[in-house]
């Protein structure tokens, strides 16, 4: 069970760092940038790199089993 939340947490993580890297006007990332905006400004595509990057580290060691 372990490796199915970690493939999930790699995925986000994924989506949100290729679409932080990108700039992207897909829907779903607009939201969040129009949400966090209001706290990060202009350095939330930042905030989503580092966030998108923490995720797939963490989804890693979730689908080996070393955490949860």
């Amino acid at each position: 069970m372990e490796s199915i939340w970690g493939l999930a947490f790699i995925a986000i993580g994924l989506f949100m760092l290729v679409s932080a890297l990108l700039k992207s006007n897909f829907i779903v990332y607009r939201l969040m940038v129009a949400r966090s905006k209001m706290l990060w400004g202009e350095k939330v595509h930042g905030f989503y790199v580092v966030v998108g990057v923490i995720l797939i580290i963490l989804g890693i060691l979730a689908a080996l089993g070393v955490i949860w």
